[in-house]
């Protein structure tokens, strides 16, 4: 683990988080954090793509021997068990779309300069991208990494819609015995830190900079999970919603195809196979 004092409710739901994930799905992580940065502060920014993630996140990061604390949605710390543990565990309380929504940034930006490394979902939810590539993030990550100094390590998962779909905890119990029956296999790469130095304009130009460089980055480290589904992936969350206002431009990876830009045809297809509802906003 870090050399972070961690709390002992976090290193307790750190162990059993292995314990979790194995009968639902075969977790493979790869990729390295820098030993140079395993004392922080560093910050891990995430894709999203399945309510299963944050179970997958912390199962990969004990893996990893690592234990970041987590931003996490509001709802989560207001949960009779789930969040005593939350707060016990150290973690960040995000309150999206409140008047407090603003006060995750001080309080993300205090635990990376007391050396901490927290763990973000810079997309700030679940993708809706027609390919379940990375959507345009928000400016927080960069924020948070231009006012602490730490520096940002993108984080690939795939494979967890297989597990758990968009619409949990509907169909619920359905999605989980499903998932032991056949065991998804499912991916977590840690990435090379972006390298965010060069930037110009205003603080908010610059922000948007490091976004954008972030995003790529997550999304560099997610091809090499997922091979011959660079288009449409093998398993379709039928459940899942389509939102093509936050799809970002694609600039294709050294020696890898560009991702196509959405089409009117494409997403009749995915309609068709997929069942899909589109949702334009």
């Amino acid at each position: 683990m870090t050399s972070n004092p961690v709390p002992l409710m976090w290193r307790f739901m750190l162990a059993l988080s292995r314990v979790v994930v194995f009968p639902l799905c075969r977790l493979r992580v790869s990729g390295d954090i820098p030993a140079e940065l395993r004392a922080g502060p560093l910050i891990l920014a995430a894709n999203h793509v399945s309510p299963f993630d944050p179970a997958v996140m912390t199962a990969a990061c004990h893996k990893a021997g690592i234990a970041p604390r987590i931003l996490a949605t509001g709802g989560l710390f207001t949960a009779p068990v789930a969040g005593a543990a939350m707060r016990a565990a150290g973690h960040i309380r995000v309150d999206r779309n409140t008047a407090h929504v603003a006060d995750a940034l001080p309080a993300a930006v205090q635990a990376l300069k007391d050396r901490a490394l927290v763990l973000v979902y810079p997309e700030g939810r679940i993708g809706l991208d027609p390919w379940m590539w990375p959507e345009r993030g928000k400016t927080g990550v960069a924020r948070m990494a231009a006012a602490s100094g730490a520096p940002v390590l993108p984080v690939a998962q795939w494979g967890a819609h297989a597990v758990l779909p968009y619409e949990t905890p509907k169909h619920m119990l359905r999605s989980v015995l499903r998932a032991i029956r056949h065991r998804p296999v499912v991916h977590v790469r840690f990435g090379t830190p972006v390298d965010l130095t060069g930037l110009s304009g205003t603080a908010g130009a610059q922000a948007m900079q490091a976004t954008r460089l972030i995003m790529d980055g997550i999304h560099d480290t997610l091809i090499p999970l997922r091979p011959g589904e660079l288009e449409t992936p093998h398993f379709v969350d039928r459940t899942r919603a389509v939102d093509l206002t936050r799809v970002r431009p694609r600039r294709p990876a050294t020696d890898q195809p560009a991702v196509p830009a959405p089409t009117p045809r494409h997403r009749l297809r995915l309609r068709r196979r997929a069942d899909d509802t589109i949702t334009q906003r």
